[in-house]
């Protein structure tokens, strides 16, 4: 007798819930939107800069940075090697677009994560409260993010650099949080016997006894970065994943297929560079705390 009721009841819920975020939307979007303005402008003009710089030069900025991160001759080859064939096959500007929502939400995930992380490390009670909104941010079905974006802030750049920032942003956080808490007991009670204070030993001992766990959550924000790009092309973002939402409504199975594999191209590069980065700075860290 009361399962219409509870029908009733929750259809009326459904609804309240939608007009009172349909009424936040219309209160609040412009001020929201307005909020990422500064963001978006970075990363148009991040964006039009590599669009409309030299190939040559941007193929030259990319090894040369590969040749930063990783010291590696191999990587360094590769890179140009994967890039000048990305050009040859006409994705340059499509990749180029690619590569700057991905280093825009990468360096904002690594912003809000890390300074996330190290909180959730010094307090228990906040771990206790940003783990299920992390568990949650996780679990929910990717293209779910879209819906509350797009209300707000509409189709464009920015909704889908949100989307991409809140599914990636997961792995830095806990990863962040894990490497600090697996720092020896017995290391920052020698920090502190040596009258430490509490800014030393957050950046002299925890964070860089914890880098190796910190870029495996680069890593694999980026890996997650990368994934959401092509969801995120659907509420138009111009990315590499524009042509492969073409390719599958068209059934074009070579389109499809190259551009997915400049998708794997940038995810091998990103990842081994990050990597070898990360590798080479625990390396001198270790070696300045054995002097």
């Amino acid at each position: 007798m009361n399962f219409p009721i509870d029908r009733i009841d929750l259809r009326e819920l459904k609804k309240g819930i939608d007009f009172a975020f349909r009424d936040f939307s219309r209160t609040y979007g412009d001020a929201i939107e307005a909020f990422f303005d500064p963001l978006m402008y970075f990363m148009v003009w991040l964006e039009q800069l590599m669009i409309n710089a030299p190939w040559q030069v941007m193929v030259f900025i990319f090894a040369f940075l590969a040749w930063l991160g990783s010291r590696s001759v191999l990587l360094v080859l590769g890179t140009v090697c994967s890039f000048a064939l990305i050009y040859y096959l006409r994705m340059w500007e499509d990749t180029m677009a690619t590569v700057a929502i991905i280093s825009v939400a990468t360096l904002t995930c690594i912003g809000i994560g890390i300074p996330l992380g190290v909180l959730m490390a010094r307090s228990n009670r906040v771990q206790a409260i940003v783990t299920p909104i992390l568990d949650v941010m996780q679990t929910i079905p990717s293209f779910v993010y879209l819906i509350p974006v797009v209300m707000l802030l509409g189709i464009g750049k920015v909704p889908g650099l949100l989307a991409v920032c809140i599914y990636a942003m997961p792995p830095i956080v806990r990863l962040t949080n894990l490497g600090i808490r697996l720092v020896d007991k017995e290391v920052l009670e020698a920090a502190e016997s040596f009258g430490a204070s509490y800014r030393q030993k957050l950046f002299d001992v925890q964070i860089p006894l914890a880098l190796p766990n910190i870029f495996a959550g680069v890593n694999q924000t980026i890996m997650m970065a990368l994934a959401m790009v092509v969801i995120a092309s659907m509420i138009g973002v111009k990315s590499l994943g524009v042509p492969v939402l073409r390719a599958i409504s068209n059934q074009y199975l070579a389109l499809g297929l190259m551009n997915g594999l400049a998708i794997v191209v940038l995810a091998i590069i990103f990842d081994r560079v990050s990597q070898k980065y990360g590798q080479r700075l625990q390396k001198h860290r270790q070696g300045g705390h054995d002097v």
